[in-house]
C-alpha cells in the first residue's frame, strides 16, 4: 500500500514537473492555433508528411533529401502529381518541381501545354475553360527555410484531399511548385541548426541557435544570392529554373521568402520604384491577391503588412522576373530569418516554426483559389503582356556588337529566355542609332553578324526591361540597384533603334562560341594567345597547370598583318624544350576546352613593337592567392571572387579565414590543423570588409603586412577594403580616398522625422552606371577596352596624385551617368577621380579596386582586372 502511494506520489511530482518544464516552453506545434485543414478527407493512400517524416511540420526541420523522398512518395501515390527534376545543384542535390493538376488533365498535359503557349500569338483566341497556369518558388534562400517546410503541407492537400474545393482547383489549373530553388544553402543552414539546436527549446534570441555562422546558408555553393540571379542564369539552380519556366509561362507567381523573425508577413502590393513599362493594371490585379491572403489572415488573426519595404524594380528576383514574362509576380515575406523552431520576438510573442509553415501554406492555397476565380482576367492579361502592340516602349530593335568581349554570354542569356534573336548577313546602316556609350542619335554604319533583337515579339517586356539602356525611375530610394542594362553590365557595343529593322537576317537558334585552335601547330619558335580573348585568362591557368613557362607583352606589337594587345601570352618553345614533343597536342586541347585561339610563329621578329622575346615582355608565374574570408568580410563579395576563379578561371585560390588573424600574429594564420604563413603566398585578396578591417588589422599585424609587400606581395584591395588602406583611414598609404562631407546644409538640419529616410536615400547611389576611362597601357588593364561602365554602390573614389597609378578614372560630371541614379553633387564629387588604380611599396604593389568589379557575376565589363590584379600584374 505505501508502495503503490510512494509511486503515485513519484508519478504525480514527475508529471508536476513535466508540466511546469512544458509551461516554460513556447508550444512548437500548436494544431489548434496553427491548423493545416485537418477538417478535410484525405486518400489514405497517400502519406500525410507526418506518417512519412515520423514527426508533425514544425517540429523538426527536414533535411532536403527527405523532403525530395517525400515529394518522390507523393508521385508514386497520386495520379495528381508529377515529379520532374530539371537541375542539378553544385553540390549534386536534384533540382525538382512537382506538376499538380488533375489526372484528366495529366493524361492531356502535352497538349493543355502546347496550347497554353499558342497564347504567345496575340491572334490565338483565349479558351475560358483551359486551366489556369499558376507556379510558386520556395525557399530560394537557403536560411529561409518554412517554405519548402510549408509545401510538403500544400502538395500533400493538392495530391490527396477528396474535397469539392480541392477537386475543382486540380480540374481548373496545373500548379507548378518549385520544391526548394536552393538546396545547398538550405541543408548548409539546417546542417548547422541541427547540431545548435538545445534539448530544452532555445526560444531565447541570444541562445547560439539563433546566430548561425559566417557564410549562413542564404546563398548557394558559391555563396551566391540566387535571387538575383533569375535573368543571368549564372548559376545551375537559376539555369535550369529559367529553362523550366520557360515550359510552363504561368498567369500567376508568388516566390516564397523570409525576413528578420521581429518582421510580419509581407504580402503584396509593395512600393516604389516600380517597372513602369509593366501593363497598367499590374498593381491593383497583385493587389487582389494581396487581399485573398489578407482575408485568409484576418480569420486567424496573423499579423501582416503591404505597401512597404520591398519594391519589385530590379527584374532579376523571383519576385519581379515572372512580371516580365507576362505573369503577375508577387512575393510574401514570412518574419523568420533566425527563428529556428521557436524565437521569442522584440515585442514578447514566440514565433514558431509552425506558425511559419501555417502561414505560407495560407497563402499559397489562396493564391491558387484566387487565380482560378480570376481565371478569365488573368489569361486576358498574360495576352495582352505578350502583345507586343501593348508596349509602352519605343524602342523597335537592339542592336549587339558581335565581337564585343562577352557578347556570347548575352546572347545565350537572352536564348535561355525564349528571346528571338537574329544576325545580320549583310553590311546595313541605321539611320536613328542610339549610341549606348553616349547617348546619342547618329547614322551608324553596322556590319554583317551584328545581332539584331526586335521588340516586335512576345517577350517585348523582358527585352525592354534587360536592354534598355536606363529605365524611368520614380524615386532612388531602392530595395536594390538602379540599372542593369546587359549591353552596359557586359560592356557590349549596342545600340537601340525606334525604327523597324530593314536587313537581311539568319536566326540564331544556338548560343555561340568562340572561335578556336591552334593555327600553326607545328611552330618552330613560339605560340601567343591574344590576351583580348574571353577566355584568355583560363588558358593561361591551363598552360600553368601543364608546367609551361608563360611571358606576358608589355606593348602591343604587329607581326605584318595582325596587332596584338598587350598582355598577350607568349610560350617560346626555348624555355619550354622539355614540352617539344607535348606541346602540340597540349595547345590543341586548351584551344578546344577554354575556346582560345592559339597562333604559332616560326620566328620571334615582329614587325612593329617588341619582338617575343624581347625582355621587356615579362614572365608570368602562378601566383600562389590567399582570400581573405569569415567576419568581416562579406560572403557575397567573397564568393564572387572565388567563382571568378574556382570554377570559371580554374585557377587554385586558399580561402584563409580572416579572423585567425586575431588568434595568431602575422605571418602566421590559420589554425591548429594547418597555419598559414603569410610568406608563402604572393598574392593576398581582400573582400569587401566594412568597418572591420581596422579590428583584423592593428599596429603589428600592418607593419608585418608592409613589410611582406616590400618583399614583392600583391594587395588586391576591393569595394571597402581598398578604402582601408587610404590616409583617411588606416594611413598606410598617402592615397587619399574622396567622400562626401557630412550634410550639414540647412535642408539636412531641418529634415523632418518623417522624410529623413527620404532625404539621405536619395543621397546614396544604389548601383549606378557610370562612365569610365581605362588606362590600357597599364598591367591592370591589359586585354580591356578603353572605356568601360562601372558600377557604383557608394560614393566613394580614389584622389589622382603622381605617386598612385591611376588606371581607371570616372569622366566627367557631364559624362559620367550612364545609366540609373546619381545625386547632382555626387556626380561632382567622383568626376575625375580613380576607380582603379595601383601603389607600388617596394617590389610589391597594392590594387586599388574601390568598386565590385564582378558584382554577381553579370556585371562582367570591369572583371578582367581582378584577373590581371592576380594573374598578371605580380609579373609587372
Amino acid at each position: 500500500m505505501k508502495k503503490n502511494i510512494f509511486s503515485g506520489f513519484l508519478f504525480g511530482l514527475a508529471l508536476f514537473m513535466s508540466l511546469i518544464q512544458l509551461s516554460a516552453q513556447p508550444i512548437l506545434v500548436d494544431e489548434k492555433r496553427f491548423p493545416l485543414d485537418p477538417q478535410l478527407t484525405y486518400d489514405t493512400k497517400v502519406p500525410s508528411p507526418e506518417q512519412f517524416l515520423g514527426y508533425k511540420l514544425g517540429q523538426e526541420y527536414t533535411l532536403y533529401a527527405q523532403s525530395v523522398n517525400y515529394f518522390k512518395a507523393l508521385d508514386a501515390a497520386s495520379d495528381r502529381v508529377t515529379i520532374n527534376q530539371y537541375g542539378q545543384t553544385y553540390e549534386g542535390r536534384p533540382l525538382i518541381n512537382l506538376i499538380i493538376t488533375s489526372p484528366e488533365n495529366h493524361r492531356n498535359l502535352p497538349a493543355i501545354q502546347q496550347k497554353h503557349l499558342q497564347l504567345l500569338d496575340p491572334n490565338t483566341p483565349i479558351a475560358k475553360n483551359d486551366p489556369i497556369f499558376v507556379s510558386m518558388s520556395y525557399n530560394i534562400h537557403g536560411n529561409e527555410t518554412s517554405s519548402t517546410e510549408a509545401a510538403m503541407q500544400v502538395a500533400y492537400r493538392l495530391a490527396s484531399a477528396t474535397d469539392e474545393e480541392t477537386l475543382k482547383i486540380l480540374d481548373n489549373s496545373v500548379i507548378v511548385l518549385y520544391i526548394c530553388i536552393n538546396p545547398d544553402g538550405r541543408d548548409r543552414y539546417i546542417y548547422w541548426y541541427k547540431s545548435a539546436q538545445r534539448n530544452v527549446l532555445g526560444f531565447e534570441p541570444r541562445d547560439y541557435e539563433h546566430y548561425e555562422p559566417w557564410p549562413g546558408g542564404r546563398g548557394n555553393h558559391y555563396w551566391f544570392d540566387v535571387n538575383r540571379d533569375w535573368v543571368w542564369g549564372v548559376h545551375p539552380e537559376t539555369r535550369g529554373l529559367i529553362q523550366e519556366y520557360q515550359k510552363w509561362l504561368p498567369q500567376a507567381h508568388v516566390d516564397y521568402h523570409e525576413q528578420g523573425y521581429n518582421s510580419n508577413y509581407f504580402t503584396m502590393p509593395g512600393t516604389t520604384p516600380r517597372n513602369k513599362i509593366l501593363p497598367d493594371t499590374y498593381e491593383a490585379m497583385s493587389d487582389t491577391f494581396g487581399m485573398a491572403n489578407i482575408r485568409e489572415f484576418d480569420k486567424h488573426k496573423i499579423s501582416y503588412f503591404t505597401r512597404d519595404q520591398f519594391d519589385f524594380f530590379y527584374p532579376g528576383y523571383g519576385s519581379s522576373y515572372p512580371s516580365v514574362m507576362g505573369a503577375i509576380a508577387m512575393l510574401v515575406e514570412q518574419g523568420g530569418i533566425g527563428a529556428g523552431r521557436a524565437v521569442e520576438t522584440d515585442d514578447g510573442y514566440v514565433l514558431t516554426l509552425r506558425q511559419r509553415i501555417f502561414d505560407h501554406y495560407t497563402t499559397s492555397l489562396a493564391t491558387i483559389k484566387k487565380s482560378i476565380e480570376r481565371r478569365e482576367m488573368l489569361f486576358q492579361y498574360s495576352k495582352n503582356a505578350w502583345n507586343p502592340a501593348t508596349s509602352k516602349v519605343p524602342t523597335q530593335v537592339y542592336y549587339l556588337s558581335s565581337t564585343s568581349t562577352y557578347i556570347n554570354e548575352n546572347i545565350a542569356m537572352l536564348l535561355r529566355h525564349g528571346v528571338k534573336v537574329e544576325q545580320a548577313i549583310q553590311d546595313f546602316t541605321v539611320a536613328d542609332a542610339k549610341d549606348y556609350k553616349t547617348g546619342q542619335l547618329m547614322r551608324k554604319n553596322l556590319p554583317a553578324g551584328t545581332y539584331v533583337v526586335s521588340t516586335q515579339q512576345a517577350r517585348h517586356l523582358f527585352i525592354n526591361t534587360i536592354l534598355e539602356r536606363s529605365l524611368a525611375i520614380e524615386d532612388s530610394v531602392m530595395y536594390d540597384m538602379a540599372t542593369w542594362s546587359a549591353i552596359l553590365a557586359y560592356n557590349l557595343e549596342g545600340y537601340s533603334s525606334n525604327t523597324k529593322p530593314s536587313v537581311a537576317t539568319k536566326l540564331v537558334t544556338t548560343a555561340p562560341k568562340a572561335a578556336s585552335g591552334v593555327t600553326n601547330p607545328n611552330a618552330q619558335y613560339a605560340y601567343i594567345i591574344d590576351w583580348k580573348q574571353r577566355n584568355a585568362p583560363q588558358a593561361l591557368a591551363q598552360l600553368w597547370r601543364k608546367g609551361y613557362q608563360v611571358r606576358a607583352a608589355h606593348e602591343p606589337f604587329n607581326d605584318g598583318t595582325t596587332t596584338y594587345g598587350a598582355g598577350t601570352l607568349i610560350l617560346l618553345l626555348e624555355r619550354n624544350m622539355d614540352k617539344w614533343t607535348t606541346v602540340a597536342n597540349d595547345l590543341q586541347e586548351i584551344a578546344t576546352a577554354t575556346g582560345v585561339q592559339i597562333l604559332g610563329f616560326n620566328s620571334g621578329r615582329m614587325r612593329t613593337g617588341m619582338d617575343l622575346a624581347s625582355s621587356r615582355n615579362r614572365p608570368v608565374k602562378q601566383p600562389r592567392v590567399a582570400l581573405m574570408i569569415d567576419p568581416p568580410f562579406s560572403s557575397t563579395t567573397a564568393g564572387q571572387i572565388t567563382y571568378l576563379f574556382d570554377y570559371e578561371t580554374v585557377l587554385p585560390i586558399q580561402r584563409i579565414k580572416g579572423v585567425n588573424l586575431q588568434q595568431t600574429a602575422l605571418p602566421k594564420f590559420g589554425d591548429r590543423y594547418g597555419n598559414a604563413d603569410l610568406n608563402d603566398y604572393d598574392v593576398l585578396i581582400l573582400p569587401d570588409g566594412g568597418n572591420g578591417l581596422s579590428e583584423l588589422f592593428k599596429t603589428d599585424q600592418l607593419a608585418i603586412l608592409r613589410d611582406w609587400i616590400s618583399r614583392g606581395g600583391v594587395v588586391v584591395a576591393t569595394e571597402s577594403a581598398s578604402a582601408f588602406f587610404t590616409s583617411n583611414r588606416s594611413k598606410f598609404t598617402d592615397v587619399k580616398l574622396v567622400e562626401p562631407k557630412r550634410d550639414t546644409t540647412e535642408g539636412a538640419k531641418l529634415v523632418t522625422f518623417a522624410n529623413r529616410e527620404d532625404y539621405f536615400g536619395k543621397k546614396r547611389t544604389p548601383g549606378t552606371a557610370l562612365n569610365g576611362t581605362l588606362d590600357i597601357t597599364h598591367p591592370l588593364a591589359f586585354g580591356m577596352e578603353k572605356e568601360v561602365y562601372t558600377l557604383k554602390l557608394d560614393n566613394t573614389a580614389l584622389l589622382p596624385s603622381a605617386d598612385l597609378q591611376t588606371v581607371g578614372r570616372y569622366l566627367s560630371a557631364d559624362k559620367l551617368l550612364a545609366a540609373g541614379y546619381i545625386a547632382p553633387e555626387n556626380a561632382k564629387l567622383l568626376a575625375g577621380n580613380a576607380f582603379a588604380a595601383v601603389l607600388n611599396i617596394g617590389q610589391g604593389k597594392i590594387v586599388f579596386l574601390p568598386d565590385n568589379t564582378q558584382y554577381r557575376m553579370f556585371w562582367r565589363g570591369p572583371s578582367r582586372m581582378m584577373q590581371n590584379a592576380v594573374m598578371i600584374l605580380p609579373g609587372f
